[in-house]
């Protein structure tokens, strides 16, 4: 071991004249780690918010939809076997999109109506595993067509399985003996699914293909076609790969551009939340200043015996620079500690519970990396080497005629 190091340890376990000087010193140690545990810890739920978030937007929906500008698209299986040629394309599924109103015996609300291709829909969606109650295969319905609701629109309307709903068209109207009246049909709830977000699980609806062409009259027509790919973070390049191979009127949109605003949101709050959080650090380094400062004024006689025995002053530098890393270090690792033993515990037994008519989540999601912890110490490290470099140059530039005068 270095001397230097050796009396920075020395400085650091004697018991001081100045017991106020171990107190800053403790609260330093205190507010390092606090900072870090605060930070990994926030960050952690961020991360897992943003992953969480993204997991069930892409469970509900494809990663990309193909749609063609002004109208419907009549020849879908051709578009989907041009689709299916691109690399980097795992799946295809035609699908019609509609608003709509649900009507029960007990309420009524508005619904987003899609009609799915029931053989393909697994292969672009979560949906078939995310039925709650019913049968997937329902859908295809007896006496009566079925219709599959989110777990909130069955509570709204009050139905459950089995139950009879009405599903009213606002587009076109049908010519009876009493009038114009709105298109409408019955429906038999075939199955209940939970997505895990609110606005899907109280505003959407599905239906067959076959049944919405014929409710909705378009043929063989549908709204667009849903793409399922390789890698998620690859779509805009496969996009441009569909619309050059489909050409104009075609047009593709992915989940990153329907979906920018959220995520930019939710990166600039991370961002915004690190360096928040940053500053209770810089509290802690500034007691670092101060309480070397203090160790300085107090070893004024050992600084000028160590210059008169032939110390240098990049060894009395090294040495408070090294007992304020050691309190940073020390912080940062017990920071580190404390945020994994929190973190560990909230992911297991999520114990904060969040109130879901409030937030699309019922518990606080947690997705540790390790690349936070690794910036997050580099940083608390880094801050509290900056705040030695004062009061150790002070030290350094000490006169050791000043430290002996009075002896």
């Amino acid at each position: 071991m270095k001397y230097e190091t050796f009396i920075s340890l020395r400085y650091l376990r004697s018991k001081r004249r100045e017991s106020f000087i171990s107190v800053i010193t403790l609260i330093s140690v205190a507010g390092v780690t606090l900072g870090v545990m605060a930070l990994i810890i926030v960050l952690s739920v961020m991360r897992g918010f943003e992953n969480d978030l993204k997991g069930k937007i892409l469970g509900m929906n494809a990663h990309m939809i193909v749609m063609r500008s002004g109208g419907i698209i009549r020849q879908p299986e051709k578009v989907m076997a041009e689709i299916k040629k691109v690399p980097g394309v795992r799946g295809a599924s035609p699908f019609i999109y509609s608003q709509a109103m649900l009507s029960s015996p007990f309420a009524a609300t508005g619904i987003v109506l899609r009609g799915i291709d029931t053989r393909t829909i697994g292969d672009v969606t979560m949906l078939p595993k995310i039925l709650k109650k019913g049968s997937f295969s329902g859908l295809k319905g007896g006496d009566l067509p079925g219709i599959l609701v989110g777990t909130e629109l069955a509570r709204t309307l009050g139905v459950r399985v089995h139950s009879i709903v009405r599903v009213i068209s606002p587009q076109g109207v049908t010519v009876t003996p009493a009038g114009n009246l709105p298109r409408f049909r019955r429906f038999r709830v075939a199955g209940i699914f939970e997505s895990g977000m609110y606005d899907y699980d109280s505003s959407f609806a599905y239906i067959s293909l076959k049944i919405a062409r014929q409710f909705f009259r378009l043929g063989k027509g549908v709204t667009g076609v849903e793409v399922k790919v390789k890698d998620i973070y690859a779509v805009g390049k496969i996009g441009k790969a569909i619309r050059k191979r489909l050409k104009f009127p075609y047009f593709t949109r992915d989940w990153m551009t329907m979906n920018r605003n959220l995520f930019s949101a939710l990166k600039l709050e991370r961002i915004t939340m690190f360096i928040i959080l940053t500053l209770i650090v810089w509290v802690a380094a500034f007691n670092i200043v101060s309480s070397l400062i203090m160790v300085v004024m107090e070893k004024n006689k050992d600084i000028a015996i160590l210059k008169s025995m032939g110390a240098t002053n990049r060894s009395v530098m090294r040495i408070f620079m090294q007992e304020g890393l050691i309190v940073g270090i020390f912080g940062t690792f017990l920071g580190s500690f404390f945020a994994f033993i929190a973190c560990s515990l909230l992911k297991k037994y999520q114990f904060i519970k969040l109130p879901t008519d409030v937030y699309y989540i019922a518990t606080l999601p947690v997705q540790m990396s390790w690349f936070d912890f690794v910036a997050i110490s580099l940083s608390a490290i880094g801050i509290c080497f900056l705040a030695t470099l004062y009061p150790a140059r002070q030290a350094a530039n000490l006169p050791p005629v000043e430290g002996l005068r009075n002896e």
